[in-house]
């Protein structure tokens, strides 16, 4: 394997597929297994996702909800997501463990770095929930502090997408594709990766960012075999 260890970020909003809100069993059984077949390969990997299929904290002001207080609400949606992705896993005989960035001892356990090293090391997949615990910082920046933290090989974010495009594909019928592209580059032509926080994060530790598209299947494995998918970003 290319990557022994991974850090997976996937998007709240995926998990709607056909749906307008909430979950779909469908993706959700559909992720598990591509995230399975990756354990089956001997691959470590660490989870975070997004929660916007619920409720995104950015909503809060438009709503009249004071921004932090909708953060918090954000982060407790990324949760609700958490937990049914460890569900998922579990019901196909993956072992896994649920940490957070907030103490809710009922439901997972709180975040302690040399804790979820361990886990890892058992071949346990370990999915982070409720953010990094503080308000103001996306899903994005938690998925690169963990990986960071965690010491992971590279961020792998899935996406609708297969990779990043000069202009948004979905607009844009003249968008060129990169196979990959530095950090610098990124920052020069102003493409929208991850927020700025968690884009820094990773320029400054070395911590490659892979963008690809989750929903074909065999995708991750090819990945983390080391074959071109999607576009790396890295110095």
């Amino acid at each position: 394997m290319k990557y022994k260890r991974i850090l997976l970020k996937l998007s709240g909003e995926a998990l709607t597929g056909s749906q307008s809100y909430g979950i779909d069993p469908e993706v959700l059984e559909r992720y598990s297994q591509e995230i399975k077949k990756a354990i089956d390969k001997g691959v470590e990997v660490a989870i975070v996702i997004g929660g916007g299929n619920i409720y995104r904290g950015v909503q809060a002001e438009k709503s009249g909800i004071d921004r932090v207080q909708g953060d918090y609400m954000g982060m407790l949606a990324t949760l609700i997501n958490a937990m049914a992705i460890q569900s998922s896993l579990e019901k196909i005989g993956v072992d896994t463990r649920l940490m957070s960035g907030l103490k809710i001892d009922q439901v997972c356990e709180q975040f302690i770095r040399r804790r979820a090293l361990r886990h890892l090391e058992k071949g346990r997949v370990v999915i982070f929930g409720a953010g990094i615990g503080n308000p103001y910082f996306t899903t994005d920046s938690t998925a690169s502090l963990r990986a960071v933290e965690v010491e992971a090989d590279v961020v792998l974010k899935g996406t609708r997408v297969d990779g990043v495009y000069t202009a948004d594909p979905e607009k844009d019928p003249k968008a060129e594709k990169f196979d990959s592209i530095s950090f610098a580059e990124v920052y020069q032509r102003g493409l929208n990766v991850m927020d700025m926080t968690a884009f820094t994060l990773c320029k400054e530790n070395n911590l490659p960012i892979i963008v690809f598209d989750m929903n074909k299947s065999g995708n991750l494995v090819k990945l983390v075999e080391g074959e071109k998918v999607g576009t790396l970003i890295a110095e």
